[in-house]
């Protein structure tokens, strides 16, 4: 083996290393002792057994930590599910149909991204109010779907842009039209790009936190980074250490599992229409 393929794959390790090395830190730090639990999870510690009893305690809190992780579960889901539906029609509509101001309609919609969220917080606020939505996760969901529209529907735009418009009309020959167009044709072609979309929405609902705070008023409706807020702030300002290591290990395995699924798609998604 080359000299330099062997400093490669050592410096890849050490960056797997560096990336790896938190995650174990804290995964490992939720099954510590009742008595190590209260020490901050910084390595190294001595280990003088496996216990669950920090994933007790973090049940302890709230509600249950089964209703906060469907209440999270459910705002991420319908989030994703919104978003993507709503992006892929109109990232359709962007690249394959020609209607009045159809560039300045665009640009406006991207112009969006630049207005920063914490400053519409007390509108949005008030118009859930006047219907009805304030303190639900569906109206939490409509919040996160607006929010991750703009991106969403240019990430659709460049991927059905990056798909060849002879495919579609040697479709349209063999009498393919309107929806069957969309989802048997050009679906499967866009796929990465759904996939990237459907991931950055399902993130972004997952982890976010001031909305969540904000215009949820029912502590029963509390999605875990909300929930995560008691049991950092703990009693008398004392900090349970273990209960928050195990609060961030419950909410990082959903997110590795769907990226370690869907990584492949992902990565090509993100690449979708950059070269042409």
């Amino acid at each position: 083996m080359r000299p330099y393929r062997i400093l490669y794959h050592v410096t890849a390790l050490l960056v797997a290393f560096l990336f790896l090395a938190p995650i174990a830190i804290v995964v490992l730090a939720s099954f510590r002792t009742p008595a190590e639990s209260g020490q901050p999870p910084l390595p190294p510690w001595p280990i003088e057994g496996a216990s669950i009893d920090s994933y007790v305690r973090l049940d302890g809190f709230g509600a249950s930590l089964l209703q906060h992780t469907g209440n999270s579960l459910y705002v991420a889901l319908g989030t994703t599910i919104l978003t993507v539906l709503v992006s892929v029609l109109a990232g359709y509509g962007f690249s394959r149909f020609r209607f009045p101001l159809k560039p300045m309609i665009f640009v406006l919609i991207l112009a969006t991204i630049m207005v920063p969220f914490q400053s519409i917080l007390t509108p949005l606020f008030l118009l859930l109010a006047s219907l009805g939505l304030q303190n639900t996760l569906t109206g939490l969901v409509l919040i996160y779907t607006t929010l991750q529209l703009p991106f969403s529907v240019f990430m659709m735009r460049n991927a059905f842009d990056a798909v060849p418009k002879e495919i579609e009309e040697a479709a349209r020959i063999d009498g393919v039209r309107d929806l069957r167009m969309l989802v048997y044709v050009m679906g499967p072609l866009v796929l990465p790009g759904i996939v990237t979309v459907g991931l950055f929405a399902f993130l972004n609902a997952w982890n976010e936190f001031l909305a969540a705070l904000v215009l949820l008023t029912d502590q029963s409706k509390y999605t875990l980074p909300v929930l995560m807020t008691s049991v950092r702030s703990g009693r008398f300002g004392s900090v349970d250490w273990g209960a928050v290591q195990a609060g961030v290990t419950v909410m990082m395995i959903p997110c590795l599992i769907l990226f370690l699924i869907l990584q492949r798609h992902y990565i090509r998604g993100l690449t979708a229409g950059a070269v042409k």
